[in-house]
């Protein structure tokens, strides 16, 4: 017997991929800050066989907030049910299932289906929650259709690297580093501005204006998660003009040695932006290796700094 409150919904979008492939990208959270844009991380709580329990990074509204969810994998089906575990008002409880269904075999039909109820079975709070699966459910499916399309045809513009610098200090010292970063301006030749603001503890904002190599400076926002004095994931949300999608990863790995900290970048090209920056005869490679050095330049400095800073200070 369903609850005489409870509110069930279905969305649906094509997607020109296999079924198989779109569950995937699906099933494993480790892609959602990919396919999905509010999405800026996402965690594993609790792992079975078919039974995980994830904890979600992500922006609403402009805001960032995070919550965690029970999913239920059920791969032979095609099909993955979730529930949220703790609801913020007005919404009382909220689940549902993502369903694949192969169309033919590069062609695949994805519904979305919600079932809620609101906080009290307020009318007014069902209402308010109606329009926001409803606008919800349609940019995600959008997006999903868009980046599941970019990942599975993609695969040349999509790659991660990784620089690693050893440092003769503490993980918590390299961490407070990279963590303060209202003070890379002051820290950073390569940083000009820099607005940091923490809108829920462990969740930050990151705006700064960066210095190229020819003196040019461009804005960058990123949304940050950090894990003291292990990790800070981030992904960023204003993207340079060569870049579809860029989320990284700086980590901080002690031993007796020191500190091994490493800064990871994951990186999708957009090819529509290569001739006008790059020149018509430019490649995907030049891209790739521009886009690399740039990251890499900017991630070196940032991290012999840290090196410096952490070496100084213990």
């Amino acid at each position: 017997m369903s609850h005489p409150g409870l509110r069930q919904v279905e969305h649906e979008i094509t997607v020109a991929a296999p079924a198989d492939a779109v569950y995937r990208l699906i099933a494993d959270v480790q892609n959602w800050p990919r396919i999905f844009p509010p999405t800026i991380h996402v965690d594993h709580v609790g792992k079975g066989e078919r039974e995980e329990r994830i904890r979600i990074w992500a922006t609403a509204n402009g805001q960032a907030k995070n919550w965690t969810s029970r999913r239920l994998l059920e791969p032979e089906k095609l099909r993955i049910n979730f529930q949220q575990e703790v609801s913020a008002p007005p919404v009382a409880s909220m689940g549902g299932a993502w369903v694949i269904e192969a169309l033919s075999e590069n062609l695949s039909r994805v519904r979305l289906l919600h079932e809620y109820r609101s906080v009290g079975d307020d009318p007014e709070g069902l209402e308010w929650i109606d329009k926001a699966v409803d606008r919800n459910s349609r940019s995600e499916l959008g997006a999903l259709k868009v980046n599941v399309e970019l990942a599975h045809g993609s695969q040349e513009l999509t790659f991660s690297f990784e620089d690693t610098v050893h440092i003769d200090g503490s993980a918590k010292d390299v961490y407070d580093f990279i963590n303060d970063a209202h003070l890379w301006s002051q820290r950073l030749p390569h940083v000009a501005t820099v607005r940091l603001e923490e809108d829920a503890p462990g969740l930050q904002t990151l705006e700064m204006d960066t210095r190229a190599k020819d003196g040019s400076t461009h804005t960058t926002k990123s949304y940050r998660v950090t894990f003291p004095h292990r990790s800070i994931v981030y992904k960023q949300v204003t993207l340079p003009a060569l870049m579809a999608l860029h989320t990284g990863c700086w980590t901080f790995e002690e031993s007796e040695g020191g500190v091994a900290a490493t800064s990871q970048h994951t990186v999708v090209l957009n090819t529509e932006n290569i001739a006008r920056i790059l020149g018509a005869d430019a490649t995907v490679a030049d891209a790739r290796q521009y886009v690399q050095g740039a990251l890499s330049t900017n991630s070196r400095a940032t991290l012999d700094h840290a090196k410096a800073y952490a070496e100084k200070t213990g």
